[in-house]
């Protein structure tokens, strides 16, 4: 018993250890957004509060590209919420793992369920590992991600014009290297060519925004399509 116990207190150990490594390494790419986000034209305020609230990178990337194409609000929020679309799934993952919780600790756990606290919970061994590693993960992040934004927001608002430094382009560019790294199987790069290739198409057909608001939906639905 006494081995069993050990075991368990080092699999929270190394949980632990995965979770806070994975923050750090993740929260950096928030000084990206911070300074891509007040170059694109939002202002500090709106930069820190789209990180705090929204708290999910591909989303937020994706937001700032479409926003500083010159779309509207509203469709760099449509599509914003398209790419976040895959947190459902991650929610459905995560609730027998982390049940029972009080009300106010899971509306805590809706807001720190990500990529990377997601895939630091499902790989570990055992329920109370797992648990350290979403929380552990969830909360570095969150911190970090806030704190480089924050940085990278003060940054921003003294770099000038954005294209003078190819800041009108890095959003997009951002946003592909963080999809890239979850494109594992065949099918779902071929999705995301696909979704590109509709996009350069639409282009210069439709107003600004509009063809990568297109070209996500359609990708999402031929996601869940290929599930099913």
């Amino acid at each position: 018993m006494a081995d069993v116990g050990s075991h368990h207190i080092s699999g929270r150990t190394v949980a632990r250890r995965e979770g806070i490594s994975i923050g750090i390494a993740t929260g950096a790419y928030g000084l990206s957004f911070g300074a891509l986000a007040v170059a694109g034209g939002l202002t500090f305020w709106q930069t820190v509060a789209l990180s705090a609230l929204m708290f999910t990178g591909a989303s937020q990337f994706a937001f700032v590209g479409v926003f500083a194409a010159g779309a509207p609000p509203l469709t760099a929020v449509t599509t914003a919420t398209l790419v976040g679309l895959r947190h459902i799934s991650y929610g459905a993952i995560l609730a027998p793992i982390l049940r029972p919780m009080h009300p106010g600790t899971r509306l805590l756990a809706a807001q720190l369920t990500i990529d990377e606290s997601t895939a630091t919970a499902v790989a570990q061994h055992h329920r109370k590992a797992q648990r350290v590693g979403f929380w552990s993960a969830g909360v570095s992040v969150y911190v970090l991600w806030n704190l480089f934004t924050i940085a990278g927001a003060l940054a921003g608002s003294s770099i000038g014009d954005p294209s003078a430094w190819g800041l009108d382009a890095a959003a997009a560019a951002a946003f592909l290297g963080l999809l890239w790294a979850h494109l594992t199987t065949w099918h779902a790069r071929a999705t995301a060519v696909g979704a590109g290739i509709l996009t350069l198409v639409l282009t210069p057909l439709l107003p600004a925004g509009l063809p990568l608001l297109i070209a996500a939906a359609t990708a999402v639905i031929v996601g869940e399509w290929s599930r099913r």
